[in-house]
């Protein structure tokens, strides 16, 4: 099956087309951009600008992307999986048009699933904006130029609540930190650095790595 999938030159150039466009797509169309940003926010509010490093942080934001991906994965590997047999390879054309379907359609059932209507609602009415009068009709509310910027600004939404939440024990240890400090007469003495430690030891306590990790994941709905 493999030798007949690359002796089509069509295929194979989308195939490879396809490939360079992959991580464009995992970094849009996924949960990969509220899990990186609420990752980041988390260190930001930690205090901790370089630990954890930007490598673990996109190698954790890419593990938990992939673990709230997998049913949709498993949907176009589903409808994806036959269309890989040698007699549908022969049609390129066809190939290449059952292929986009089979992908797609699972792939607009969870933006539609996870954006907001207020956020569809805004975008569907500036791409009917965006168009000639007599185009307007044409224009879908489930099309994915629309559910595109609908679900990652409604991820970002998420994501900056979420970090919001966070933030605010983290701030509040900054606070009774800086007036003890200051009760102390050791203005000098960074509060950050005093801490520190003491939002390393609640975030740990809490077990604050499983827990956000889990809210990541589980927030999902599939479509």
């Amino acid at each position: 099956m493999t030798s007949d999938f690359f002796a089509h030159p069509l295929t194979l150039i989308v195939a490879v087309g396809f490939a360079t466009l992959l991580p464009f797509a995992f970094m849009t169309l996924t949960a990969f951009v509220k899990i990186s940003t609420v990752l980041q926010i988390v260190r930001g509010a930690i205090g901790a600008q370089s630990v954890p490093t930007n490598t673990v942080i996109m190698a954790l934001a890419g593990a938990l992307t992939l673990l709230a991906m997998a049913p949709v994965g498993s949907r176009i590997a589903e409808r994806a999986g036959p269309l890989l047999e040698p007699s549908h390879v022969e049609d390129s054309a066809a190939w290449i048009g059952d292929m986009l379907v089979a992908t797609r359609e699972p792939l607009r059932a969870f933006l539609k699933a996870n954006a907001s209507a207020h956020e569809r609602e805004r975008f569907f009415q500036i791409a009917r904006a965006a168009r000639p009068e007599p185009e307007r009709a044409a224009v879908g509310r489930d099309d994915l130029v629309i559910l595109v910027p609908s679900f990652v600004v409604s991820e970002l939404i998420g994501a900056f609540a979420l970090g919001f939440a966070i933030y605010l024990p983290f701030l509040v240890i900054d606070l009774v930190v800086s007036n003890v400090l200051l009760a102390l007469g050791m203005q000098m003495m960074s509060p950050t650095q005093v801490s520190l430690p003491f939002k390393l030891l609640l975030f740990v306590a809490i077990d604050g790595w499983g827990l956000l990790a889990q809210t990541l994941v589980t927030g999902y709905r599939v479509g």
